[in-house]
């Protein structure tokens, strides 16, 4: 980080000059990915971006899964959005967004770091995110569509080491969960 002078503030090519250094906001020890389904609104998605980013997430991957409604997404706004949360929580790393990605592509990819599904048809009680997930971890957590995963979805993850996770008593919706998840890892790494 650096403190600058402005010295041409022309609209087209503004000019600054560097008059010294401000401490680093240090990076996190951990790595979070977080693979979302769009949701049918794309303003919850933006949503999503905008406080996930403001929270640190470090990548978000758009997920279709079999229950989605919406498989486009707009990449760059989502990027543009990105940027914006990254400037006004003062954040000096920019979140990946990753192209929108079906979700058998993303399980059956070489993943480092801890793989958690998030998901509500277990038919059993199912362990919390805290008791799944350890402080500085890189983690992959999957939030599903409105509706939920399909079974054989979550059957394919829990083949590829996905850990069910519960990400508390009550019924998220897709947003809700997917900033839930990130301020658990948030507040665990604190």
């Amino acid at each position: 980080m650096y403190r600058a002078e402005i010295i041409d503030d022309n609209p087209r090519h503004s000019l600054a000059k560097i008059t010294g250094t401000m401490p680093s906001i240090k990076k996190h020890n951990y790595y979070l990915h977080i693979a979302i389904a769009p949701t049918k609104n794309q303003d919850r998605l933006e949503w999503f971006v905008e406080k996930a980013v403001e929270l640190g997430i470090d990548e978000i991957s758009p997920l279709i899964c079999e229950h989605s409604e919406r498989k486009r997404i707009k990449k760059e706004r989502l990027h543009k959005i990105a940027i914006s949360a990254m400037k006004q929580s003062f954040k000096t790393h920019i979140t990946k967004i990753n192209d929108i990605i079906y979700f058998p592509d993303l399980i059956q990819t070489s993943l480092e770091g801890k793989k958690l599904i998030a998901h509500i048809d277990s038919g059993k009680e199912t362990e919390s995110l805290a008791v799944n997930y350890s402080r500085n971890e890189n983690a992959l957590i999957l939030i599903g569509p409105e509706g939920d995963f399909s079974k054989e979805e979550i059957k394919l993850a829990l083949e590829n080491n996905f850990i069910p996770v519960s990400l508390g008593n009550s019924r998220l919706r897709t947003e809700t969960a997917g900033i839930a998840a990130c301020c658990q890892v948030y507040f665990l790494n604190q």
